[in-house]
């Protein structure tokens, strides 16, 4: 699992992260404790996260587009040398202006780095899945979290010990961290964009994040973890605020108590983060987030009950584990199902959500000083609670157990399994039942289905017979007429990249367009009935416009999902040569006037 770090520049953006995020930590703390020593209110400490996400309202969804229509990596240097010129600003503010000024001045000098961070977020998040590889996303994600809330682990143990020294030092090292941050991925080598076909006016940015929008909206998996988004970030806004209050004001913490608190609630999500290195593909990303978010919540109602400090950093220190599971998966359910060219404003979109549900969060702590905050933390952990039976129910996330041992079972036995028997020649019934469970098909027209139909043939697989095999020549594509049928791709600990597919689904168009053999294995689960189409059709399908945008979504979806898995000889592709893969006409084409 370690072997991601032979990649120099995941290496490098790793130990960016590491020495930068120590460096945050210092900063967010610091100013918290800052706040509450000067004024002993939650509300203010309140006041000091809401600032950070209050420049999602005005520039996190146009920040998104930006980033993806400029140079990523240059994005990232200017964010790291913005941020540490603001943070080294806010100590010489209290130095020179006095604490009341100087509060002032750090709320501001806050909410320039939280702008500056609106560009710095989808830019990260976008580039990572251009030097690892979707075999490798899960090890580079669960080790840029360790390095992340590690890094956050030793920040906020030194932020309260440093606090007691002199306040301002935090802030003053968090600069420093900047600049080496910058000089490090400075070194990473990103891979070129194509270049943008059109100029950024004001026009064309509206009309790119709409479109952003429009993907969420019309994409299941996506809208479902938009949703899920929701409650969860609305029970975190509650939490980050309350854990101060609840160490020093209930339970009696020293401030070093309550920055060991923080601390080690970041050593449990790194040790949660290893277990995902090692264990992550075994199961659904979906399934270990509702894991993580319903378990999170239940550890949550017993640390608001927690009799004394002690036992609150050991519940703390659970929540943080479980912390990794639901984060990680939620994490790399966006990066394979996004596509390079939409990451950016989709990854805004997502940061916007989370931070304005972070304001109400926030907002809503401040009744910290009117109730009881062991009640507002049970009420936040409830909430998690909720959010991960929500999660279990929408579409694309949750998957049952039962469900998902029983497909495990199915392509474990593909190899031996009995082949699908020879199909029949397709009639236009069957082309009738394709379109109504695929109304895009019949944007071919009456006179050319005939020949559409001639070289079709319709192929009924038993469950638990093959449909394709490993090793299988890529020659036809397959619809799904009726029935349900699993697919997977094997790898040494068994599957991964497991997907079901209903009428109306088809698979094997990757090969199918580029004549190269199956890696993957499809299964019947019920009697499925599959419609067979030969290359060549499926080719002269991609002259229809309906059918090809239909196809290429479908094709840049499973791309980004399973990395080529279908596509061994462009393996690891940039996203612009397979772009540039689907809109190239093939030639002898027919039906392009159909």
């Amino acid at each position: 699992m370690f072997q991601i770090f032979r990649k120099r520049d995941f290496s490098l953006m790793w130990s960016a992260q590491l020495v930068s995020t120590i460096g945050s930590a210092l900063t967010d703390l610091a100013a918290g404790i800052l706040v509450f020593k000067l004024t002993d209110s939650a509300l203010n400490v309140g006041l000091v996260l809401m600032v950070t996400a209050l420049p999602t309202l005005f520039v996190g969804l146009f920040a998104g587009v930006f980033v993806d229509r400029f140079n990523r990596k240059n994005i990232l240097l200017a964010s790291d040398l913005l941020r540490g010129l603001i943070v080294l600003m806010i100590p010489i503010g209290f130095i020179t202006l006095g604490n009341s000024t100087g509060m002032l001045a750090m709320y501001g000098l806050l909410f320039l780095s939280a702008t500056v961070r609106q560009f710095f977020d989808p830019a990260w998040e976008s580039i990572l899945p251009e030097i690892a590889s979707e075999e490798e996303l899960t090890q580079a994600n669960s080790f840029l979290s360790i390095s992340s809330f590690g890094s956050t682990a030793v920040g906020f143990a030194l932020a309260g010990l440093l606090a007691g020294i002199d306040i301002h030092l935090p802030f003053f090292i968090d600069a420093v961290t900047f600049a080496f941050s910058f000089v490090l991925v400075l070194l990473v080598r990103v891979p070129k964009a194509p270049p943008q076909e059109e100029s950024t006016t004001i026009g064309v940015v509206i009309e790119n994040l709409t479109s952003g929008g429009k993907y969420i909206a019309r994409t299941p998996l996506l809208r479902s973890l938009f949703l899920i988004n929701l409650p969860i970030m609305l029970s975190f806004g509650l939490w980050n605020v309350l854990l101060l209050p609840m160490a020093i004001r209930v339970l009696g913490a020293t401030e070093f108590e309550y920055g060991l608190q923080e601390g080690v609630t970041s050593v449990g999500f790194v040790v949660g983060s290893l277990v995902m290195a090692r264990y992550g593909d075994r199961l659904a990303e979906g399934t270990w987030m509702v894991a993580g978010t319903f378990l999170m919540g239940v550890f949550g109602i017993l640390y608001g009950l927690s009799p004394n400090i002690e036992v609150a950093i050991v519940l703390v220190t659970v929540t943080g584990f479980l912390n990794s599971p639901m984060g990680l998966g939620r994490r790399l359910l966006l990066q394979k199902n996004i596509p390079r060219e939409m990451r950016g404003r989709v990854f805004s979109a997502f940061y916007v959500a989370r931070d304005v549900v972070f304001l109400v969060g926030m907002g809503g702590a401040a009744l910290a000083d009117i109730y009881p905050v062991r009640d507002l933390i049970v009420i936040a952990s409830l909430i998690l609670v909720g959010a991960g039976v929500l999660g279990q129910l929408l579409p694309g996330i949750g998957r049952r157990g039962a469900e998902w041992r029983r497909t495990l079972r199915l392509l474990a036995t593909a190899p031996s399994a009995n082949r699908i028997g020879a199909g029949r020649p397709a009639t236009m019934l069957d082309f009738d039942k394709l379109m109504s469970v695929m109304p895009e098909i019949g944007a071919i027209v009456l006179n050319r289905r005939a020949g559409f139909l001639k070289d079709l043939t319709v192929a009924r697989a038993e469950p638990g017979e093959a449909i394709l095999k490993v090793g299988d020549p890529g020659d036809r594509a397959y619809f799904v007429l009726a029935g349900k049928a699993v697919a997977g791709v094997p790898d040494q600990d068994g599957y991964r990249a497991l997907s079901s597919m209903g009428p109306g689904d088809f698979f094997g168009e990757i090969a199918a367009l580029t004549g190269s053999a199956r890696t993957a294995n499809v299964v019947a689960d019920e009697t499925t009935d599959v419609l067979e189409v030969p290359s060549s059709t499926l080719k002269s399908l991609m002259e229809l416009p309906e059918l090809s945008t239909l196809i290429n979504e479908k094709l840049t979806e499973r791309l980004g999902r399973t990395n080529s898995t279908d596509l061994v000889r462009l393996a690891r592709p940039d996203q612009g040569d397979l772009r540039d893969l689907r809109r190239r006409r093939p030639k002898g084409a027919v039906g392009a006037k159909a």
